[in-house]
């Protein structure tokens, strides 16, 4: 099982309404990401979820009971914070084997679970060791070990691998995905970074001020954005918005190139392009500048393979296209796209 369904719930710290009437539902042993930026509610939406924070209105459902006002316990979940708070007096072994014994569970049993989930997480040359002897990724190791030792229904992450550097970051998104479609729990996962997001999520579900303003697969998000918050919250370098009149047009960087370089003119429209500054970057080049009269020149940017070797210079103007296809139209008071114009 681990299906959750939240029902209408808002949640209001005094007059600030930090969840306002979200509704949404996971499918059983779903990777499900909740993205938006610091303060948009996605932390306390998971808060809520775990048991911690008390909904102001609306319900929350795991597996088909109503959990809104079961303390935590009696939920049948895991969560693992960014700050994995391990005990640092206590050797791995007995981190992971902690809910186990709170729980009242025979030591015998504990030593089978507590191997099992070191032997997945690979740590257990570590279970001897406190955390202040282990680097960065292999608490974070740790604490999902912790988490997964109690065969929970539903799998709460709180931005768990925000502390750890680049590099370790990527190997450990990696493992983690790898890990839940392994063991296929169901997982909701808390973060900013739009990478982590669209590389580990089924769905995504983009969050702003407190509402979901989209929910969707990697590719609906990034191809089809429900308006011009998501439009310009998920990519990097965000989607260039062009305006015409009561319309504002999108369009990704990548898809922005110079006239010379789109083989065929049918079906494309041309701008004049002012060059402002290039950045090479290896495999890629962005190429920023702007489109439009100066009066009402919009700033945008395009992104250009590294191979690409065309004489682009700064301070001149240049054709660049974009085929119709892949245009996107937003309304211009509301953001919103245009009807049909969304997955």
């Amino acid at each position: 099982m681990g299906r959750v369904e939240i029902r209408s719930v808002s949640k209001l710290f005094g007059e600030v309404r930090a969840v306002d009437h979200v509704d949404l539902a996971t499918d059983e042993g779903e990777f499900l990401v909740l993205l938006g930026p610091s303060g948009c509610g996605k932390t306390t939406l998971l808060r809520m979820i775990a048991g911690i924070e008390t909904p102001t209105s609306g319900d929350l459902v795991i597996d088909g009971r109503v959990v809104t006002d079961m303390p935590p316990r009696m939920r049948n979940i895991a969560m693992v914070f960014q700050s994995y708070a391990l005990y640092p007096h206590m050797t791995v072994y007995k981190n992971i084997a902690f809910p186990l014994r709170a729980r009242g569970i025979d030591e015998g049993t504990v030593r089978k679970k507590v191997e099992w989930a070191a032997g997945m997480f690979k740590i257990g040359r570590l279970l001897d060791r406190k955390p202040r002897e282990l680097s960065g990724g292999e608490r974070q190791r740790v604490a999902l070990a912790r988490a997964m030792v109690r065969e929970p229904s539903v799998f709460l992450l709180d931005e768990p691998l925000s502390n750890l550097d680049a590099l370790l970051r990527t190997s450990a998104r990696e493992e983690l995905r790898q890990f839940q479609r392994r063991v296929g729990v169901t997982t909701i996962y808390v973060t900013h970074d739009q990478v982590e997001a669209m590389g580990l999520g089924d769905r995504i579900a983009v969050m702003s001020q407190g509402k979901v303003r989209q929910i969707g697969t990697p590719l609906d998000i990034y191809q089809w954005p429900a308006d011009t918050f998501v439009a310009t919250f998920v990519g990097s370098p965000p989607m260039n918005l062009i305006e015409q009149e009561d319309v504002l047009l999108g369009f990704r960087p990548e898809t922005f190139r110079p006239s010379d370089a789109v083989e065929g003119s049918e079906g494309m429209v041309t701008f004049p392009f002012e060059v402002t500054y290039l950045e090479y970057l290896g495999a890629e080049r962005l190429v920023y500048g702007n489109v439009g009269e100066k009066s009402h020149a919009r700033h945008i940017v395009s992104r250009l393979p590294g191979s690409l070797t065309l004489p682009l210079e700064s301070g001149k103007t240049y054709p660049f296209a974009v085929a119709r296809r892949d245009l996107r139209r937003f309304h211009r008071k509301s953001g919103l796209a245009f009807s049909g114009e969304t997955a």
